[in-house]
């Protein structure tokens, strides 16, 4: 999902010149050990709203796994509006609900983790070849969004991508011929022609439909998938760039989230060290900031520095020195989910490769 190398094509070749802005969201995700009457292998729970304000969008995910392991993951749209919001927060919050924590009392956590999702769907397609090249699963961003799933459909567009250039490769003369000189483009055409563009296509409406809020994109979201089985002429066109969600911290209300409790509910560096980061002290920092001026002069005064509370690692910080604040950024805690990128205001923020290769090491995420 946003991948760096993407991101550079996209630019390079100006694919998403015909499509709309892409749009995301951040998940963050727990993995607990519960004790064994709470846990019912295959049992799988979704929710939308509740803890998150009707304005926002999002909602959560369980999964009861083999060996009294329990998956839990939050969901939130990188489109919200309030810079006071931490998604962090809100998913330990959602595991306080009566119905929820029964789940887990009880047990112990055993991993932690968090990604950011692509969720622009079919409209935030950007073109999929270009010379030389073409994008598969998350660097395009074929993720069905209302069921939280794109492993099928990333291994589809994989497998339609060898279908397209395979040609190519045994005979570039007879492919030339056979497409009049546009085999970069014959990927495009196969996914247009198979169940997943028919996939997404039917779902295109559900997450900009939110744009209205959670009760009016409930009702159109019954309407489009019981009535018009997805078969809507028209398409709903998306909020806009996520960044641009944001709303100056003046016009804000701050948001009072509970301590931890360190049972249920814990804070980010607790959850950190159950990512199994590996980062070297001494790195570089993989995370630039193009005016580092920008994050006091703007970020903080106009927006409350809301990168520390987007960010689920604790990355940045405001520190006093010399009676002035600073923004330290402890690059070693980033589990690279990619949100800063995505939701800094100002764009300011540019995630690279780590040296190395270095990062979290998930296992059972």
């Amino acid at each position: 999902c946003r991948g760096s190398l993407s991101q550079q094509v996209i630019q390079k070749y100006a694919l998403e010149r015909d499509s709309q802005p892409q749009t995301y969201g951040i998940g963050i995700k727990e993995i607990w050990e519960v004790p064994a009457g709470q846990c019912q292998p295959g049992l799988v729970v979704h929710s939308t709203g509740w803890p998150l304000d009707t304005q926002t969008y999002g909602g959560s995910f369980i999964y009861h796994l083999d060996n009294n392991q329990v998956a839990v993951g939050f969901v939130v749209g990188l489109d919200y509006q309030n810079p006071y919001l931490s998604p962090f927060e809100e998913f330990q919050r959602f595991k306080t609900h009566p119905e929820i924590r029964k789940t887990f009392i009880g047990g112990r956590r055993i991993a932690y983790g968090a990604r950011a999702l692509t969720e622009g769907g079919l409209q935030s397609l950007p073109k999929l070849a270009f010379r030389g090249g073409v994008l598969v699963g998350d660097a395009a961003g074929f993720l069905n969004v209302p069921r939280i799933k794109g492993i099928h459909t990333a291994m589809k567009s994989g497998m339609l991508a060898a279908e397209a250039v395979f040609p190519v490769l045994e005979s570039p003369e007879a492919a030339e011929a056979a497409t009049g000189g546009k085999t970069a483009y014959a990927y495009e055409d196969l996914f247009k022609q198979s169940w997943a563009y028919r996939e997404l296509y039917s779902v295109r409406n559900i997450r900009p439909a939110f744009k209205w809020g959670l009760f009016p994109a409930m009702a159109y979201t019954g309407l489009e998938q019981y009535v018009l089985k997805g078969k809507m002429p028209w398409t709903i066109k998306h909020h806009g760039a996520d960044h641009s969600a944001l709303k100056k911290a003046a016009a804000a209300r701050p948001i009072d989230y509970p301590k931890p409790d360190g049972e249920l509910t814990f804070d980010r560096m607790s959850s950190v060290f159950l990512a199994n980061l590996s980062h070297e002290e001494n790195q570089p920092s993989h995370l630039k900031l193009k005016n580092p001026q920008t994050m006091l002069d703007v970020n903080l005064k106009e927006y409350a520095a809301p990168e520390t509370r987007y960010c689920p690692a604790g990355v940045y910080e405001i520190v006093e020195e010399n009676g002035k604040p600073q923004l330290q950024i402890n690059a070693q805690n980033c589990v690279h989910c990619k949100t800063c990128d995505i939701k800094d205001p100002t764009q300011n923020i540019v995630w690279v490769c780590p040296e190395g290769g270095s990062g979290p090491n998930y296992g059972a995420m």
